[in-house]
């Protein structure tokens, strides 16, 4: 039987909605004091970790600061709060769909990323909510790109997050997104497209590999078309990374404002929040595991490019 991983409480609060860091010394450590292991380890270097000494930021479980002269004790943690470069706001709203004692769902905008990662920390989903709710316990048991807005699922209690992620997991959470792509009357639509995908790590483009086995399946639907563009409705029933983008764009449908499909564009300016992805995560359908409620969930944000393009494309 599999042991439980023991998570020690931190001693330090959240800052902005972001956990401090936990570093465990290692069992085998002969290091003299841990300002020496902290200083041979992470890639700080001497002078920034002996401030952060000097100025108390690094704490033992009991929350008393380390000190100069503290010993090394293999098996003990230590934490501290990493100093975090400027962000620029993500200016759009990120609104609460449902709150319970168990889950919170909210609607993302575009350009705001669910977990902090890379030089997205503190303007994320997760942590903007932590902060704004109120619940330094709030876990994501999901995740959507940065670029795609939509509905996202939010856990209240650690100890129930296993049982929401195994529902994505298991694929019993029905999802449906909306899009808005070039029109093309020579794609027959609706269709189911499998390919097998591959996402490597420090790759920016997900490719597919010919003649392999899927892993990966979506169906595309056509729901309305004008001006040049569709609308289409789109059904994963698996969830590689990119997958919804990477099978448009096979079928000659790029999704509008795409920066990787069909052509990986130049890095843009953090403040442009300019031609969002027209990507919408539009339903979240699933029977509760903690409570055996039936939900289903409608996002409320609209595509601009579908609404008003030319206000889109400026």
């Amino acid at each position: 039987m599999r042991r439980k991983r023991r998570y020690l409480p931190a001693p330090l609060p959240q800052r902005d909605g972001i956990d401090p860091v936990r570093v465990a010394l290692p069992l085998d450590g002969t290091w003299p004091t841990v300002r020496d292991h902290l200083v041979e380890r992470l890639a700080a270097g001497p002078g920034v970790i002996d401030a952060m000494v000097r100025d108390g930021r690094i704490v033992g479980a009991d929350g008393a600061p380390v000190t100069p002269d503290t010993p090394y004790l293999p098996g003990a943690s230590v934490w501290f709060h990493r100093d975090l470069p400027a962000e620029v706001p993500v200016p759009f709203s990120l609104d609460v769909v449902h709150r319970d004692e168990h889950i919170v769902v909210v609607d993302k905008p575009h350009f705001l990323a669910t977990m902090p990662r890379g030089s997205h920390v503190t303007q994320t989903a997760l942590a903007r909510l932590r902060g704004e709710l109120g619940i330094p316990t709030l876990g994501a048991a999901h995740r959507l790109d940065r670029l795609t807005a939509g509905l996202l699922l939010f856990t209240v209690r650690p100890e129930e997050r296993g049982a929401y992620q195994t529902l994505f997991g298991d694929r019993r959470v029905h999802k449906e997104y909306e899009a808005v792509a070039p029109y093309d009357p020579d794609v027959p639509l609706p269709r189911t497209v499998r390919s097998h995908i591959v996402k490597e790590r420090g790759i920016i483009a997900a490719y597919e590999v010919a003649d392999a086995e899927p892993n990966s399946e979506s169906r595309i639907e056509l729901v309305d078309h004008r001006a040049g563009l569709g609308r289409y409705r789109l059904t994963p029933h698996t969830g590689r990374t990119h997958q919804l983008r990477v099978h448009m764009n096979a079928l000659g449908l790029p999704i509008l404002g795409d920066p990787v499909y069909p052509v990986v564009t130049g890095p843009v300016p953090p403040d442009d929040f300019r031609r969002p992805l027209q990507l919408l995560a539009r339903v979240l359908e699933f029977t509760d595991p903690v409570t055996g409620v039936a939900h289903r969930f409608t996002s409320g944000r609209t595509l601009g490019a579908w609404e008003a393009y030319d206000a889109w494309a400026r």
